[in-house]
């Protein structure tokens, strides 16, 4: 880069205010690569490279070295950030429980040109667009060159609400890197929603930015900002829209999710369980982009379609865009299933909600060891990891007397897991209802197995959706108890008629089995299968005592006949 540009100004104020043996040292790593430079009290002061960490001096930092620092940039504010005057470089401050500062994080700020140029169709729609990543995956100058195009190139009236001055630098003249835009600055951090809201009451702007929306309040500003007509560009935390929708204090910029209690009619029409969590209402913001790196974004064009997608299991979809040797690369969004609007019924074929996504399944331990289910996982033939939070799981494993907390419920309902009840905290317990809840029996092909787990399922979604009674292929009684399990869990009727080899099972719509099933004079009842577990329990600490024995849901409670 030549000399006595901007961006090489704006670099030599920030290594100017380094203690002198760390300048020369800043100086000679690649300045492009540069990210920040850390100094911790009685630690070596180190660089953060793109391509890792580089140690500036073997000499732990001392007081006087942060001190000096300090003495060189803006006024720390309560977000415990600073500035250097005119530059878009911050300066963030660890403090001791005293209030003393014991750490900085020097953080390089850079106004680079062109980095919008594959969102730019997006910004210039008119529409509101909010920016999703993880912290350093470069969302703030994004931000800020949107707000440059915004007000220099389309000629519109651009406020930037500056909460900590990254977007437009310390000081009161704000950076050229936004060009044209204005910058309101804000006071305190917890005012930041304040100030949104005076920008659009007191400058008629036809655009606002704002960098890092993080509260309620501000989500609530957002909307009325968006409700005024008035272009609204934002950042937000989080690597993917499905951490957004599970964000309860975000979601809202997404249309909101709410959970629904359907009727039995509903819950058989859609396909679906009787509770389900849909989108509450329109997103305040109209496009979302996931910003996977600094040149590789993936942008839903329509955050509502993407939300009902999400909350019914299905494909979320999204346009890949790639930035390369100054080139823009798109690759199409795949074809997905149609959005559904709020309280709309959900498309034949759609997948339920909690319905299992690609890859192992996700299982949480509430009130059961960790420990048991990651042994009994092991020495089981399914694919499946445990996670730590009920709200990451597809699948919740529970001691029985804990299956109806409120808060657990909530967390299932929330994502659409699996509530698996168990009665006591005991390796046989979990592998009992494991191998039931996966079709694991024992001296089975597995490719039997499946093959009657399939025709079970499409014979149900047909039930459900044509009203019919339907017959199954004959079956092993083994095989015809995992079906009749699968029958009960999705609200239907079942009955074995016939005589060995060809006995088999008959599903009916809820509500006909008993009417209709009385004139086929079905054989006797399949003998129950016998538990083949007697392994002694292995009872861990976390077990609240034994439960009563009604309502254990983990096998088939009945053979699979419903009704004789």
């Amino acid at each position: 880069m030549a000399s006595g540009t901007p961006a090489d100004t704006d670099f030599a104020l920030l290594v100017a205010v380094l203690p002198p043996p760390l300048q020369e040292a800043v100086r000679q790593l690649p300045e492009a690569e540069l990210l920040e430079v850390v100094m911790d009290l009685g630690r070596p002061p180190e660089a953060r490279l793109v391509s890792g960490v580089a140690r500036l001096s073997e000499v732990p930092v001392e007081q006087e070295a942060l001190q000096a620092v300090l003495t060189r940039v803006g006024e720390v504010g309560g977000d415990n950030r600073a500035g250097i005057e005119r530059t878009l470089h911050r300066v963030s401050a660890i403090r001791n429980r005293q209030g003393r500062v014991v750490g900085l994080t020097l953080r390089v700020g850079r106004a680079i040109q062109g980095t919008i140029d594959m969102l730019r169709d997006l910004v210039e729609s008119g529409r509101n667009l909010l920016l999703l990543g993880r912290p350093g995956v470069g969302k703030t100058t994004k931000l800020r060159e949107v707000a440059r195009v915004l007000a220099d190139a389309l000629g519109k009236r651009v406020m930037v609400v500056d909460t900590s001055n990254e977007i437009g630098g310390d000081g009161d003249i704000p950076h050229p890197g936004i060009g044209g835009a204005r910058r309101m600055q804000v006071s305190r951090p917890d005012r930041q929603h304040d100030v949104m809201i005076e920008a659009v009451e007191n400058h008629m702007p036809e655009a606002i930015v704002v960098d890092e929306i993080g509260t309620a309040a501000e989500a609530a500003a957002a909307r009325t900002i968006a409700e005024r007509g008035v272009q609204l560009v934002a950042t937000a935390h989080g690597n993917t829209l499905e951490n957004l929708v599970l964000n309860p204090t975000l979601s809202d910029l997404v249309g909101g999710v709410q959970t629904v209690t359907l009727s039995d009619d509903e819950a058989r029409r859609r396909g679906t369980q009787k509770t389900v969590t849909e989108r509450k209402g329109s997103p305040t913001f109209d496009i979302v982009v996931e910003m996977v790196s600094r040149d590789e974004v993936r942008v839903h064009r329509d955050t509502g379609g993407a939300v009902d997608r999400l909350l019914t299991g299905a494909d979320v979809g999204g346009e890949k865009r790639r930035q390369q040797d100054g080139a823009v690369h798109v690759e199409a969004a795949p074809e997905v299933v149609e959005a559904t609007p709020p309280g709309g019924r959900v498309p034949k074929g759609t997948p339920a909600l909690g319905a299992p996504r690609p890859g192992p399944t996700r299982i949480a331990a509430h009130a059961v060891s960790r420990e048991l289910l990651e042994r009994v996982l092991r020495d089981l033939p399914v694919e499946a990891v445990v996670v730590g939070r009920p709200e990451n799981a597809e699948l919740v494993l529970t001691l029985r007397s804990r299956a109806n907390s409120p808060r657990l419920r909530r967390a299932a309902e929330r994502v659409g897991a699996r509530v698996l009840a168990i009665k006591r905290n005991s390796s046989t317990e979990i592998r009992r209802a494991l191998r039931t809840e996966f079709h694991l029996l024992e001296g089975v092909d597995p490719a039997d197995v499946h093959a009657a787990v399939a025709d079970a399922e499409e014979a149900i979604q047909r039930v459900l959706a044509e009203g019919i009674r339907l017959p199954l292929t004959p079956r092993p009684s083994r095989l015809r108890k995992l079906q009749h399990t699968l029958v009960v869990k999705n609200h239907l009727e079942a009955v074995s008629v016939g005589s060995e080899p060809v006995r088999h099972l008959v599903i009916y719509p809820l509500g006909t089995v008993l009417t209709e099933a009385s004139d086929t004079a079905p054989e006797d009842v399949d003998a129950p299968e016998p538990d083949d577990d007697l392994e002694d329990d292995e009872t861990s600490a976390v077990d609240d005592g034994p439960a009563e024995d009604e309502g254990e849901g983990l096998e088939a409670s009945s053979p699979d006949e419903g009704a004789s």
